[in-house]
């Protein structure tokens, strides 16, 4: 099989090596295994095989979008979880997901603040000349392709969207 290698790029004139989303796992991994930091190495654990096993699905090594829709699901997963472990009455198992949450965000780009999320959508909503919630999976993936890059939280823009096409903002 073969091994993706990490790539030099320049930055500001010095040459910076560009690790994929597993080698970095990787590399904290075995440091979180040096500190002896449980939970960090359960959930890095954890993450690599679900980046792993996505390479087995595509049959490749995976992109770095395509890593980041995995990490996005894993921390997706974990707020459903947080949300139906409060319900229950289980505080301990919430605090511990939103732990979770905590170290897989590391592993995010930032999310976009309100006001990028708020000029995405309105320009959006220009380019697709939506005028109804008919349009709103078009505004919605119109927006979310000016926001690339971003960790972005699909209920949030959907609500912000649906809002703004309803008239209430």
């Amino acid at each position: 099989m073969e091994r993706r290698a990490a790539c030099d790029i320049l930055i500001r004139g010095e040459r910076v090596t560009k690790m994929g989303y597993i080698e970095r796992i990787q590399e904290d991994l075995t440091a979180a295994m040096k500190e002896k930091n449980e939970l960090r190495l359960s959930v890095l654990r954890m993450v690599k095989a679900a980046l792993k096993n996505k390479e087995i699905e595509k049959m490749r090594p995976l992109e770095d979008l395509e890593s980041l829709q995995v990490l996005q699901t894993l921390v997706k997963q974990r707020r459903e979880s947080v949300e139906q472990f409060i319900h229950g009455g289980r505080r301990d198992l919430a605090d511990k997901e939103s732990q979770e949450i905590k170290i897989i965000e590391e592993y995010l780009p930032a999310a976009p603040t309100d006001e990028e999320i708020h000029h995405a959508v309105e320009n959006a909503i220009d380019d697709v000349g939506a005028d109804s919630l008919k349009q709103m999976g078009a505004v919605i993936k119109a927006a979310r392709a000016l926001l690339e890059g971003k960790a972005i939280d699909g209920k949030v823009l959907s609500d912000r969207v649906r809002e703004r096409l309803s008239g209430k903002s």
